[in-house]
């Protein structure tokens, strides 16, 4: 019998979908969780509960903890990135005034800086394809969110805070790919969460006093970010990393806005219009061209 490779296994699965969906979630959760929080609180205690659900999967499992002191700093270097400055920038942003939207578009532009750095630091090679790809992604993005940015980009600051979590992310997805390849998912995670809370913690209690209005709103915001969002996403982005080029993985994030805005519909009462629509097929075309390896 003929076996799938992994990364074959990955596609057919569906967890490329899978991701985008449950990443298009996180922006959902940061707009019910933040009026009840300030950001920074909010995120530490997100990245409290997850390192001690995963430190206990880790215990049940006998997961193998790093040794090298090498190993842990390059995972805590790779989770003040993807999560500490990423989500960070994000959850300020969106504290400060600019519309999740927005904020979702300026991250947006990961695929491109990735794909732009990939070459030189990873020694990927991005073909032209791929190329027109991510440009027909980010066009299919700023159609989708066009009405969004007609309302201009919220405070300025805050949009300062989105750009440093556009290169915490694009800059994460790259060092964890470069120095991470063999990170155990679930003791990995642990140092990540850790590092991340540490960074932060002080933070919040400096800037904000750790003040929570812990409402069922709150309550539902944080756990579905902890379990479905830290845990479970964050889970497939590595997988997707270890398995693929980095800029393939980036052009999924083309998809996230999109997503996002399909899912604000209902939630939200926020419209989507002809122009809308359309954006949403260019990106998914561009999202396929991107993806496909040269000679594929």
């Amino acid at each position: 019998m003929r076996r799938t490779a992994p990364s074959a296994l990955l596609r057919t699965a569906g967890v490329p979908a899978l991701f985008v969906l449950l990443w298009s979630t996180g922006f959902i959760g940061a707009r019910l969780g933040l009026p009840h929080s300030g950001p920074l609180t909010f995120l530490s205690l997100r990245y409290g509960v997850a390192l001690v659900l995963l430190a206990l999967v880790a215990l049940a499992t006998r997961a193998p903890w790093p040794r090298r002191p090498a190993a842990i700093g390059h995972y805590a270097v790779a989770g003040l990135l993807v999560h500490g400055l990423y989500l960070g920038g994000v959850f300020v942003g969106i504290s400060l005034g600019v519309e999740a939207g927005v904020s979702a578009l300026i991250v947006g532009l990961q695929p491109l800086l990735t794909a732009a750095l990939a070459g030189a630091l990873l020694g990927e090679r991005v073909s032209a394809r791929q190329w027109l790809g991510l440009a027909l992604g980010l066009a299919g993005v700023a159609l989708v969110l066009a009405g969004k940015l007609g309302q201009g980009p919220g405070d300025a600051l805050g949009s300062l805070a989105c750009v440093a979590a556009l290169l915490g992310i694009t800059a994460g997805t790259l060092y964890q790919k470069r120095f991470c390849a063999d990170m155990d998912l679930r003791t990995g995670g642990v140092v990540q969460f850790a590092a991340a809370g540490l960074a932060t913690a002080p933070l919040a209690l400096l800037g904000e006093g750790w003040a929570v209005d812990w409402t069922g709103e709150f309550v539902f915001a944080l756990l579905w970010l902890v379990l479905v969002l830290s845990i479970g996403a964050v889970t497939l982005l590595y997988l997707l990393i270890r398995r693929g080029a980095a800029a393939e993985v980036a052009s999924l994030f083309f998809l996230v806005p999109p997503c996002t805005a399909l899912i604000a519909w209902p939630l939200f009462g926020e419209t989507l219009g002809a122009a809308a629509l359309a954006g949403m097929l260019l990106t998914a075309a561009g999202v396929a061209m991107a993806s496909r390896r040269a000679g594929t």
